[in-house]
């Protein structure tokens, strides 16, 4: 077990898939044969039970199953974060102490699920929740999904939390980047949570990247992020070109769909999920296949390549 394991919010993180087999039970060889794909490529850490991780039709011994089974393959070399995501503080509670249990090695948190809680009871639930562990946290920050904003007057009531670390920046506001580091500086680190913004979010000081096609495509991600890091932007420019008809997946509702078809097609994954959510069919399915598929027939395969 891997219990308040020092590590840097930085790097590329996937908020990965939770596979299914077709009767819509857990399927653990390919969730690891996924999660190994990620380790190979150079991923800075995995993010269990995310949106993309379906955890809203997650029950608690499946949560289980897959953090054991992440921490086992991750084997101490990078860490394994569970997200919370509950409507009540009372199981958001019980999420956060099975997760330290289970051998997590920090948390993702959302703000209150199905109510939109208001400042005073937004900090009281991340500060409640937070002082309720010694793991790392990871704020989530997305008010166009789940409504809620966190605000960086709500941050600033948080900085006495110390193991509230880092944000995962999804408010779609490039410029919410540049608002937190001079108002906080170093203090909690950013990493970007919109696939379509990565490029721009880490240029502009952002550490890490919540990825969503990394899924799908691990090698690229990490590529993209290692050619930003380095600062060779023209081919990162280039190879972002390429990638962005497949991170527009990444801001559709039906994400999970999109994704899942896509690690059908490289290779490392399924498409069933769990309903309520169903396969695509029909034109869309047809559209998204047609993407996926140009994507590939285009697909940078060396350094080379991308610095013609």
């Amino acid at each position: 077990m891997i219990l308040n394991m020092e590590f840097q919010w930085e790097g590329v993180m996937p908020a990965v898939t939770t596979k299914f087999t077709k009767e819509g039970e857990l399927d653990i060889p390919a969730f690891l044969k996924n999660l190994q794909a990620q380790i190979s490529a150079g991923v800075a850490g995995l993010i269990l039970g995310g949106t993309l991780g379906e955890s809203s039709v997650l029950e608690s011994h499946e949560k289980k199953l897959l953090v054991e089974a992440a921490v086992k393959t991750a084997a101490g070399k990078i860490p394994v974060i569970l997200n919370i995501s509950e409507g009540s503080l009372r199981t958001a509670l019980e999420q956060v102490e099975l997760a330290e249990k289970w051998g997590a090695s920090g948390l993702m948190m959302l703000p209150p699920m199905r109510y939109k809680s208001d400042f005073r009871e937004t900090v009281h639930w991340f500060r409640t929740l937070a002082h309720h562990t010694s793991l790392p946290v990871m704020i989530y920050n997305n008010p166009v999904d789940y409504k809620t904003k966190i605000t960086l007057e709500m941050f600033g009531e948080l900085v006495s939390c110390e193991n509230i670390q880092a944000v995962k920046e999804s408010t779609r506001d490039v410029t919410n980047i540049t608002r937190m580091i001079n108002r906080f500086g170093t203090r909690f680190k950013i990493l970007c949570g919109v696939d379509t913004l990565a490029l721009e979010a880490l240029c502009l000081g952002a550490d890490g990247w919540v990825a969503g096609l990394v899924c799908a495509f691990p090698e690229e991600t990490i590529q993209l992020y290692n050619l930003v890091k380095s600062g060779n932007l023209e081919a990162a420019t280039k190879l972002y070109r390429w990638f962005m008809p497949l991170l527009e997946m990444d801001i559709h509702p039906k994400l999970v769909q999109y994704i899942k078809l896509a690690e059908s097609f490289t290779g490392i994954g399924t498409e069933y999920v769990r309903e309520p959510r169903l396969p695509i069919t029909g034109e869309e399915r047809e559209r998204i296949i047609s993407i996926i598929q140009n994507a590939l027939a285009k697909r940078p395969t060396r350094m080379e390549e991308i610095n013609k």
